[in-house]
């Protein structure tokens, strides 16, 4: 299979691209595992009926890595280097919840005398029902 790597010149303001991915029981435990936050909020229903949220959450950082799947794969895509992202968690997200990251190209410019090629991109996340859950502002490097 080949990979076609993103260029730069192939973007414009407001291009766009999403990802969704329904939350299961099994990434929650597996975000566990990988980041080591084991917050009863996470992963303990007994606890977690006694909060706020009357049951479990996601970690907000699992809605946050959605955005990476939208960078990585489809806006710009293979090639691209990851190098900030600016986040605000706004809602809390559920298991069960189907969740839509959404990538749309905001500003195009260059640095150091054109060596350096940037896009910005706003990065929001969605439930099923289209509430923001997650939203910021990812910076990206390409050819």
């Amino acid at each position: 299979m080949e990979i076609k790597v993103a260029n730069w010149d192939d973007f414009n303001v407001g291009d766009k691209a999403e990802h969704t991915k329904i939350i299961q029981e099994e990434d929650i435990q597996a975000f566990a595992k990988l980041s080591g936050d084991y917050n009863p909020l996470h992963v303990n229903a007994e606890y977690a009926k006694s909060t706020i949220f009357k049951q479990r959450i996601a970690h907000g950082m699992i809605s946050a890595s959605l955005i990476s799947a939208v960078l990585g794969m489809h806006l710009p895509g293979p090639g691209a280097v990851y190098m900030s992202q600016e986040v605000k968690f706004r809602k809390p997200v559920f298991i069960g919840d189907k969740l839509t990251a959404k990538g749309e190209v905001v500003e195009k410019f260059t640095k150091k005398d054109g060596q350096l090629k940037f896009l910005k991109i706003q990065t929001n996340v969605y439930k099923q029902d289209d509430e923001l859950v997650t939203e910021g502002y990812a910076l990206v490097i390409i050819q």
